[in-house]
């Protein structure tokens, strides 16, 4: 959806945005009394959510509330299990459509079409995908269980049978919340997903001394991961099994631009690669490699097209805030010697264009 001015979508998702602001700030009801800020990062003197972070015991209390409803959630048959995620999808494509994108344009600083892409079409196409391959998977072989921290996605390993520990962006708390309603209302089980919003490394340390941790679903930083999958090996003497890390890090990537490449397109492609979703998107273009027989005129028009980027409230017209995109000139008969150095200069990108 591209939510066009006049039209119900959008009506619709500006009287969530304004139904959002008049309630903030949002409070998360999971009560610790230690209570954290979610701040608008267009405005930050305007308070989106409130959310008390967990302590010890409150990560402990989660950690036993989860490991008491595992035999019941494990028993549930997958078709049964299929169907909460389903209506969750329906729920997220329907009654909660608009909220979720309202929370996510105010607490991650989105448009309306980056919104719908990240929080809606890719959440509800996560569950409906997550039941078919689920699905296909049982054919071939039952799955065995074990316990996981969702980072990125709680409800996939949910669906296999799992419970869950969740510890959220601190970023993204009201928008992580509402998936938490919805996965409720469609009929999930208390306890099997356990929201605990905190410090990240303190919550980490806590899960990591449990006997029956057994696996990380993580989404992050590469230097977060590694710390982590080093904490979990030099554990690995206290777990009752061997524990599964599954993680999806960063990448800092890169345009290179032929002395063929049509100029125009060159230019759109590599202000949107570095500029949209305010380069929060782990494949956004940190670095261009362009041939000195195009830089002039790379240079004037991109500077041109820059120029034109909205910075502000994300309430109004499509915004992008102003990030650093670094462009590197190159003799135009050296490409070859370019591509090499781009695959030898460090293993860190994730993804490229050229």
């Amino acid at each position: 959806r591209s939510y066009p001015p006049g039209s119900e979508d959008r009506i619709k998702l500006q009287a969530a945005l304004k139904e959002l602001r008049d309630i903030a700030p949002a409070e998360i009801p999971v009560y610790t009394g230690k209570l954290k800020d979610q701040r608008i990062p267009s405005d930050h003197n305007s308070l989106l959510a409130k959310y008390h972070e967990a302590d010890p015991s409150i990560i402990e209390e989660a950690i036993e509330g989860a490991l008491a409803i595992k035999p019941i959630w494990e028993a549930y048959p997958l078709a049964d299990r299929s169907a909460i995620f389903l209506k969750a999808a329906d729920l997220a494509a329907g009654k909660y459509r608009y909220k979720l994108l309202a929370a996510t344009m105010l607490g991650q600083g989105k448009n309306a079409w980056q919104a719908e892409i990240d929080a809606a079409a890719e959440t509800i196409d996560f569950w409906r995908f997550n039941v078919k391959y689920a699905h296909e998977m049982y054919q071939q072989q039952p799955t065995k269980n074990s316990p996981a921290i969702g980072g990125n996605l709680p409800s996939a390993p949910a669906l296999l049978g799992n419970v869950v520990l969740h510890k959220p962006s601190d970023g993204a708390i009201l928008s992580n919340w509402i998936i938490m309603e919805i996965l409720r209302e469609a009929g999930l089980p208390d306890g099997v997903i356990q929201f605990i919003p905190g410090p990240a490394q303190q919550i980490t340390e806590e899960i990591l001394k449990s006997p029956d941790f057994t696996s990380l679903h993580f989404t992050g930083s590469t230097e977060v991961f590694r710390k982590l999958w080093k904490d979990i090996g030099n554990n690995i003497g206290n777990y009752r099994s061997y524990p599964r890390i599954v993680g999806e890090t960063g990448g800092k990537n890169f345009h290179v631009i032929h002395e063929s490449a049509n100029l125009s397109n060159a230019v759109n492609q590599t202000v949107r690669g570095a500029f949209e979703y305010q380069g929060q998107k782990c494949s956004a273009c940190s670095r261009a490699y362009v041939p000195d027989s195009l830089w002039e005129n790379f240079r004037s028009e991109l500077l041109k097209k820059h120029a034109t980027i909205n910075v502000g409230p994300v309430d109004g017209q499509l915004n992008l805030y102003k990030i650093d995109c670094f462009s590197f000139r190159y003799k135009a008969d050296e490409y070859e010697q370019i591509l090499d150095l781009v695959d030898k200069t460090t293993s860190y990108a994730l993804t490229g264009s050229v």
